[in-house]
């Protein structure tokens, strides 16, 4: 279920507004991980996120041009030495950590956005002071990441099983979202931002729906039905064959309170108007 919506300029870097949406939101865990798509990382995003308590994972399109910054370049590093041959400046890390302990408090605060706070890091292009010592702060977490995403093929397969998630979810915004293709077109960011929150309560109903019925697959294993783990695993609350999307809606309030009872897929038979709700 979402969060909510953040309306994203797509010549932004989009990995700092996912920073944003997190502080933004009003309720729920907090998550531990955020793994996104290459979504424009680089090596502050890196330490902006981990300063602020998240590991963030993207996966990397292009991992052959990574570099690994050790914090010390005279160990040796075995087979991983042609790429080593950078250092990780901690001595820059301590001159400006109570600034960047004061960054994290804005940004976590809400006082400075993530996506604003990126051009006072930086000047003519390049970082300053503080912005390079964000920079070799995340590049430990990046080498961290990088390490474990080409040593483990469960942090490999966490990374993907995740996106999956996430690309189902906008299958599903997609198949609700049908009018005039898919686009905002209101000439106003709160216009917008008010149409995604509206999508995001009508995605977040369907969820809800669909994980309710999802929780009555226990009838069938109390009529005998052989329920084994992997069936259970690949139920999810995204899918959304069952749902009608168009045609003609109802708004009643049922007879009988509860849930429908499951219809008995050896009748053939249908709802009792012949539609799929």
């Amino acid at each position: 279920m979402g969060l909510g919506g953040v309306v994203v300029p797509g010549t932004l870097r989009d990995s700092l507004f996912i920073l944003d949406a997190i502080h933004a939101r009003d309720g729920g865990p907090k998550p531990e991980a955020v793994i996104t798509d290459t979504a424009s990382y680089s090596d502050i995003v890196f330490g902006l996120f981990a300063i602020c308590g998240y590991q963030f994972s993207p996966r990397i399109a292009d991992i052959s041009d990574a570099r690994l910054w050790p914090t010390n370049t005279a160990a040796d590093h075995g087979s991983l030495q042609p790429v080593s041959s950078h250092t990780i400046r901690l001595d820059r890390i301590r001159v400006h950590w109570g600034d960047m302990l004061r960054v994290a408090g804005s940004l976590t605060l809400g006082e400075v956005r993530g996506h604003d706070l990126i051009r006072m890091l930086s000047r003519d292009g390049k970082p300053t002071g503080l912005g390079e010592a964000f920079a070799h702060y995340g590049r430990i977490f990046k080498t961290l990441h990088l390490l474990q995403f080409v040593l483990g093929e469960g942090y490999r397969r966490m990374i993907g099983a995740q996106l999956n998630v996430t690309e189902a979810r906008h299958r599903l915004a997609r198949k609700i979202f049908f009018g005039q293709r898919g686009e905002l077109r209101q000439h106003y960011r709160e216009g917008m931002e008010g149409h995604l929150g509206a999508l995001g309560l009508a995605l977040n109903a369907v969820v809800l729906f669909s994980s309710l019925y999802n929780d009555a697959v226990k009838q069938f294993a109390a009529a005998g039905f052989p329920v084994t783990d992997e069936l259970l695993t690949r139920l999810s609350p995204l899918q959304y064959d069952h749902i009608n999307f168009l045609g003609r809606y109802a708004f009643t309030r049922p007879v009988a309170p509860g849930l429908r009872q499951l219809r008995d897929p050896h009748t053939g038979d249908e709802t009792d108007d012949g539609e799929d709700e």
